[in-house]
């Protein structure tokens, strides 16, 4: 039959089950947004505050469901303002379909109103993108677009539409589209290098990355780990994906890692990485780290290979896939001492945080007693992210969403207001500094406007606490442009957005808003008010290796 290009765009959305797209509209995608109007009833339209806030939206909804998330934005600025979601997903290799129109096909390349060369602006940020000229190749490059951004390694796909190709016609057919199934070609010396590997190993540690979140490897992890019987660390984007309860798990590696994690993973005589690309962020210095082990990488890229740490053996292949041809082979491993040496370094080096005050780490711990574990957790960049990383115990993956790669200040409520759409059965809460909830606070009145009934959790120190930590501890302590100290009334600003507004400066008063906030099944927006200098231990300095993590006890100590 014969459709118009933006009655093509909605049927190839229906095809792919698509039922929740997060966009702004404008001029040039208005015969889509038209057609749009005609099926609210199979697809569900949030009109986000800005179009930065409906690329988070998708992202997030992306994170919690697993699901292609798809947003929509206009010529130029519109284009634009997708880009830092974009490549906020890019970062993190999530399922994105990002739909634009731009001006007419005899218009673009003359400078007209509102032409940006968006394909162009996001090609470095985009695992592949797409300007369609004519609309009898429209159908086929947005059912291109799901595939290539869910399969092998995931990532966003951008699509560009001229506004007189929404509005030409051409021959529609609906196609079903096919299963988008893992490769099953993982090579057989590869694994065999691999048992070896793991075989030899008298101090093996595994390192989770995104990966396994990604590949829905959690089962098979689970029973490879036991397998192997190894201590496990993860990196930021891995959480969840193997038990943060279990007594093998150690904590996160890296710069703000847990120090029986650093130590262990300094110490092992066999590193096995699933699904994790070595950022600097983990490694610190990466020239000695893990440098007494050999490293056994799986990953679906083959890109990552050798790329920031240098390996001894690599497996390319889905997790997934790769996992369970392991453990379908490998027979029980066994290292007790090993495991009771690392249990011992868990003893010693526990986390720990100011037992009396209101702070990052009790806030989100008594966000987790609440919860039960149970809640989709989001956060923005800083110091509460890494707090919401140590201190809440995932067990489940895709219930820690966060920038990672990129380290997006603003992402969070975005992609809190995209998780609750995709997992409305879920308590979604967004830990943010004060710093990143200014960046794209007017979310809330998305929150109000189609009633998303988010708890959006703003611990409020009064400064860019990451940079200020810093300043502190690297730069002589000259605060420069990291102060907040303004009239800004958060509580005010949520009640006048429409969302419930409350203050905790204790304990006690968190705790109580906190249980309120669970009970109102609406927009809630806590302010935290804690100490500006609080600060996230343990810490990697720039340069170092991460064996030398230390905290305030250690400085303390070198004082003395």
């Amino acid at each position: 039959m014969q459709l118009t290009g933006s009655q093509i765009v909605i049927e190839c959305l229906k095809e792919q089950g698509v039922d929740t797209v997060f966009g702004y509209p404008g001029g040039a995608i208005l015969n889509v947004y038209d057609e749009l109007y005609k099926h609210s009833d199979e697809i569900n339209h949030i009109l986000t505050s800005h179009e930065q806030g409906a690329a988070h939206a998708a992202d997030g909804y992306a994170r919690a469901t697993g699901k292609v998330g798809v947003c929509f934005a206009t010529s130029g600025p519109g284009a634009t303002n997708l880009v830092t979601g974009i490549a906020t997903a890019y970062m993190d290799s999530i399922p994105v379909v990002a739909i634009t129109c731009n001006v007419g096909v005899s218009l673009l390349g003359k400078d007209s109103f509102q032409e940006i060369d968006i394909a162009g602006v996001t090609m470095p940020i985009t695992k592949h993108n797409y300007i369609v000229k004519d609309v009898k190749n429209l159908a086929d490059t947005i059912r291109k677009a799901f595939v290539i951004a869910k399969s092998g390694r995931p990532g966003p796909v951008l699509i560009d539409i001229p506004k007189d190709v929404t509005a030409n016609k051409a021959e529609y057919q609906k196609v079903k589209p096919g299963l988008c199934l893992p490769s099953w070609e993982v090579k057989e010396e590869e694994i065999s290098g691999a048992l070896k590997m793991i075989k030899e190993a008298k101090k093996p540690y595994i390192f989770v990355g995104g990966g396994a979140v990604l590949s829905g490897a959690s089962e098979e992890l689970y029973t490879f780990v036991k397998k192997v019987d190894a201590p496990v660390t993860d990196s930021l984007m891995g959480k969840g994906a193997f038990p943060g309860t279990d007594r093998l798990y150690t904590g996160m590696l890296g710069m703000h890692g847990t120090k029986t994690s650093n130590y262990g993973v300094s110490e092992c005589d066999l590193l096995i990485v699933l699904g994790a690309r070595f950022s600097d962020r983990v490694t610190g210095n990466a020239k000695k780290f893990a440098k007494n082990a050999k490293v056994l990488q799986i990953d679906v890229d083959a890109a990552e290979m050798n790329k920031n740490v240098l390996i001894t053996e690599g497996v390319v292949g889905d997790l997934k896939v790769a996992l369970r041809i392991l453990n379908e082979r490998l027979e029980q491993q066994s290292h007790p001492q090993w495991i009771e040496k690392i249990m011992d370094y868990k003893e010693r080096y526990p986390l720990s945080y100011h037992p009396k005050e209101l702070t990052g780490p009790y806030v989100v711990e008594e966000i987790y007693r609440q919860t039960e574990g149970k809640a989709i957790i989001v956060t923005e960049v800083g110091q509460h992210q890494m707090w919401a990383a140590q201190y809440y115990k995932y067990t489940q993956p895709r219930t820690f969403l966060t920038s990672g790669g990129l380290g997006t200040m603003g992402y969070g409520l975005g992609a809190s207001l995209g998780a609750k759409m995709g997992m409305p059965g879920k308590t979604v809460v967004n830990i943010a500094g004060d710093g990143c909830f200014r960046m794209n606070m007017n979310e809330i009145a998305t929150a109000v406007r189609h009633n998303i009934p988010v708890i959006q959790v703003v611990i409020n120190n009064h400064v860019l606490g990451m940079v200020r930590q810093w300043q502190n501890l690297f730069y002589g302590q000259r605060y420069s442009a990291t102060v907040l100290n303004d009239a800004v009334d958060f509580v005010k600003l949520a009640e006048a957005m429409g969302a419930k507004g409350i203050r905790a400066a204790s304990r006690e008063e968190f705790k109580e808003a906190f249980s309120w906030a669970l009970t109102l099944g609406k927009p809630v927006v806590i302010d935290c008010q804690i100490d500006c200098d609080d600060k996230v231990w343990p810490m990697v300095a720039p340069g170092a290796e991460i064996s030398e993590a230390f905290d305030e006890k250690d400085l303390e100590t070198e004082k003395k």
